[in-house]
């Protein structure tokens, strides 16, 4: 299927996780794909030829989105612009996160944290709209948000609440730029292995544990989460604006696991 065919489709945090299954996603159905990135490594160039292997573009810009948009943002555009003008999806899925306990958390990481979260997002997304409307572009904007901004985690206050933002950030793009012809979305992730939760779920004891506290028994990869960020990016989610939908295996739905046997 290419429902996203004649695209051009900007992703932040691109080169691998969630956001390289995005990419490459967005390539099979037929976009032109510009990744943003720190890094190119080896990861990023097997993301790219991948995404090539679908006949189309695939660039990489690289950039450090967790400083303040100010430092970044009109160099980041300007390549934009030279690798790939006339981007008219933008898929915000740059993030981290920082397991401190809250008591120890400190500004700087806290502001990192946000910063990549929340802020890049923001303006990134602010700065391609204002093309979009002067130039009468149909835009679809579709972020990454977290199971975090609905269910707390001990000791990732500062994730918690960054990813919290970003639901909220959804719901109000939405009302400012809906009228304009801009869609607005967010997919959100229950637990997936990607490189950023390796640490986190590497240990057996630890997978059980969080299999047993997803309805599905499953921590699958990212790659679950990229069908439906091309939903939300293509024409069928038409009059889908403002929406955080949960790929988490029915985690958010489940009040109370069941005890292991």
């Amino acid at each position: 299927m290419n429902e996203l065919s004649g695209r051009k489709a900007l992703i932040t945090g691109g080169t691998q996780g969630i956001g390289g299954a995005i990419a490459i996603a967005a390539a099979k159905a037929g976009a032109d794909v510009l990744l943003v990135g720190l890094r190119r490594d080896a990861a990023a160039e097997q993301t790219l030829e991948q995404c090539r292997r679908h006949g189309v573009r695939a660039e990489l810009v690289l950039c450090d989105l967790s400083r303040a948009p100010g430092e970044y943002l009109e160099s980041l555009m300007a390549e934009v612009d030279t690798l790939m003008p006339g981007i008219d999806l933008l898929v915000n899925n740059a993030g981290t996160y920082i397991d401190v306990p809250y008591l120890e958390m400190d500004y700087e990481r806290y502001q990192t944290t946000m910063h990549l979260n929340v802020a890049a997002g923001y303006f990134l997304t602010q700065a391609i709209a204002r093309r979009w409307v002067d130039a009468g572009v149909d835009g679809r904007v579709v972020f990454t948000g977290s199971i975090n901004g609905l269910l707390s985690e001990p000791d990732h206050t500062a994730y918690d609440t960054s990813k919290g933002a970003v639901a909220a950030m959804v719901r109000s793009l939405c009302v400012s730029l809906a009228p304009l012809g801009i869609r607005v979305n967010a997919m959100a992730p229950g637990l997936v292995r990607t490189p950023l939760t390796d640490g986190a779920i590497g240990d057996d004891k630890m997978r059980h544990w969080m299999e047993l506290h997803t309805p599905n028994g499953r921590v699958p990869t990212g790659d679950v989460c990229a069908g439906t960020v091309i939903f939300l990016l293509s024409d069928a989610a038409e009059h889908i604006h403002g929406q955080t939908i949960y790929v988490d295996g029915g985690m958010s739905a489940w009040q109370q696991p069941d005890a292991p046997e």
